[in-house]
């Protein structure tokens, strides 16, 4: 089984990320952010991988900074659970529908990363305390350190919990497709040679 494991500290935020990418959808998440909790469950569950999350930081002065290096964990421990990327599919795209809402994530695991973030929140965004801008912070902070070139992009939605629902469930299918050994790819998939 593909495993990864990081451990991050700062005088901020203290994160430990652990993630099986040959799992089967069982999660632990523990962030002090219930939202965070509730759709990083969501991508585990969705994306067959086994993740457990536990952090804690300095959410008394605003969310950012746990959300954000809980991306960088979570990245981390995907690029060290994918080791040398051998016949793995590499390309993976999920578009889900979340009630009125519909999202599409498209990405490749190239080991370049860059993220292509299309998602406008109505005006009216609010989801108790969480700041649903903080969604793009985590999303650049994951897909820098995972090594990935992540697109998202809604097409339409109202509800700002089911617009961020529909990103989380579509990352987590397009990683399982990703990460997915195919047999017949040998070796690198790339031409180069190198990821």
């Amino acid at each position: 089984m593909r495993k990864g494991e990081i451990a991050r500290k700062t005088k901020e935020t203290d994160i430990k990320v652990a993630i099986g990418l040959d799992g089967s959808g069982t999660y632990a998440v523990s962030t002090t952010i219930p939202f965070l909790d509730h759709m990083l469950s969501l991508m585990a569950k969705h994306g067959l991988f086994d993740l457990t999350v536990r952090a804690k930081g300095d959410t008394d002065i605003d969310d950012h900074h746990t959300v954000e290096d809980a991306g960088i964990a979570l990245g981390k421990a995907l690029k060290q659970a994918l080791g040398d990327m051998k016949g793995i599919a590499r390309y993976g795209q999920a578009s889900v529908p979340m009630d009125e809402t519909l999202a599409a994530v498209s990405l490749d695991i190239s080991g370049r990363s860059f993220l292509v973030y299309r998602v406008e929140f109505p005006k009216k965004s609010k989801l108790r305390e969480f700041d649903p801008d903080l969604i793009e912070d985590f999303m650049q902070a994951f897909a820098a350190n995972a090594g990935i070139t992540l697109h998202i992009n809604v097409t339409y939605g109202r509800n700002t919990h089911h617009i961020i629902e529909a990103i989380f469930k579509a990352l987590g299918r397009a990683l399982r497709q990703a990460v997915a050994i195919d047999p017949r790819v040998k070796g690198i998939p790339s031409t180069k040679g190198k990821l």
